[in-house]
């Protein structure tokens, strides 16, 4: 596999970037700025005042090396920390400012989130630094941030202000910022539910060793129903990462097309923007050649192997349903007839049984049980088809969505066992 080179222009890039930071609501009409450093050394950034939720490619400011600047705006009033922290390091080439509110709650709290929450968090958001506060546009900014970044910070928290992180790319800026997040809002959740449980080092190395090996698939055409199923997945896959149930670097999403055949999302690509090429083919122990599949794929295979009712699989992070992951907190979906309809009793997998190459995995999923929590990495939810596995994850953050704000209301108090006996029978479960 080579890595292919990126043909997009810094200006399509920013924008649409930018358009998706404030579609998921990760800044504000005002707040955050873009930059992209190109080869010649010219800085490609975001202007200021200009909507961040109107963007156009023409509202993207270059500035080159001897100050001079192309566009119809003045570039962001932060413009001289962006050139800062490329000042100082030299293997940057695209920089993310903005305010998520996660993030900008442990600014104010002098505070950075510890990432060790799971191990895709931790790896992906690189060293993390704290930049002491100056006023906003300043040079004291600038030399504050450039000397975390210079320490060898990858994604630095701004006293009383937001976050900066940097990266190789635009695509890999956005995917730390994307994760820094997640891992902030996961960690505010989960500190209403008890302690949070961090990973250690050996448990880190654990989840980075796993690997997959599978031979080559030279498939033959597509049929219909593998077409059908490939466009179903890259419609969820994108809707889901929408609803932010998944994120661009973690999450896998499968379906099965025959009795040992399954598709599922490749690994070390964004989400939301797989197309239906994208999906790998798994038959047996080879997978389609030149793609790489998602780390779980062997996983997504025991379940399959073990459970021939089951049709789709989603491991996935959403923020509520994570936060009950990462705390000993017991997730009762006991709480409405749809949660226990829909999700039964959701059991917890301990740490590390979903990288195993066993089967271990589908002990903890069945037709009576069609959802779990994975300790430390979000959840897995089963179903009889793409759109119910989609359908049962929706339930699931909800009903932990619930379950977290009731608690902050009152004592939760769960329907009884006659209500689940009437349920049961009503609904055959």
């Amino acid at each position: 596999m080579t890595t292919s080179r990126n043909v997009i222009h810094p200006r399509d890039e920013i924008m649409q970037t930018m358009d998706r930071i404030y579609r998921y609501r990760m800044t504000t009409t005002s707040g955050g700025n873009l930059s992209i450093r190109d080869a010649a050394g010219d800085i490609w950034i975001s202007p200021a005042r200009v909507d961040k939720g109107n963007l156009t490619r023409r509202d993207i400011i270059r500035v080159r090396s001897d100050g001079s600047t192309d566009g119809p705006h003045p570039p962001s009033s932060e413009f001289p920390f962006h050139k800062a922290i490329y000042d100082a390091r030299p293997d940057v080439r695209s920089v993310v400012h903005a305010h998520p509110v996660a993030l900008v709650a442990f600014s104010i709290c002098r505070q950075t989130p510890d990432t060790r929450l799971f191990h895709q968090a931790h790896s992906v958001c690189g060293k993390l630094g704290f930049a002491p506060y100056a006023c906003p546009g300043s040079k004291q900014l600038g030399a504050n941030i450039a000397a975390s970044f210079a320490e060898g910070a990858d994604s630095v928290i701004l006293e009383n202000h937001g976050v900066v992180v940097a990266g190789e790319s635009l695509s890999d800026a956005f995917k730390r910022f994307e994760a820094f997040e997640f891992a902030g809002k996961t960690l505010i959740k989960a500190s209403a539910l008890g302690k949070v449980k961090l990973l250690d080092d050996q448990r880190l190395d654990q989840a980075a060793r796993r690997s997959v090996d599978f031979d080559n698939l030279d498939p033959p055409p597509a049929s219909a129903t593998e077409t059908e199923l490939r466009r179903q997945l890259c419609d969820f896959v994108r809707r889901g990462c929408r609803q932010r149930l998944l994120i661009s670097t973690e999450g896998s999403f499968s379906a099965r097309v025959g009795d040992d055949a399954f598709l599922i999302t490749p690994t070390q690509q964004d989400r939301e923007l797989l197309g239906v090429d994208d999906f790998v083919l798994i038959d047996g122990d080879r997978r389609e050649a030149g793609k790489l599949a998602s780390r779980a794929a062997k996983a997504h295979q025991a379940i399959y192997r073990r459970h021939p009712h089951v049709n789709a699989i989603v491991f996935a992070h959403p923020v509520n349903a994570t936060a009950f992951s990462v705390t000993e907190s017991e997730f009762d979906v006991r709480t409405i007839p749809e949660s226990y309809v829909f999700l039964r009793d959701v059991q917890r997998v301990p740490y590390g049984v979903q990288f195993g190459d066993g089967d271990q995995i589908a002990d903890y999923v069945n037709e009576k049980t069609p959802a779990a929590i994975l300790e430390n990495d979000g959840v897995i939810v089963t179903g009889r088809s793409v759109l119910d596995a989609f359908d049962r994850l929706e339930v699931l953050e909800s009903t932990a969505e619930a379950v977290i704000n009731a608690r902050s209301i009152g004592s939760v108090q769960a329907m009884s066992d006659d209500v689940i006996d009437e349920l049961c029978r009503e609904f055959d479960l």
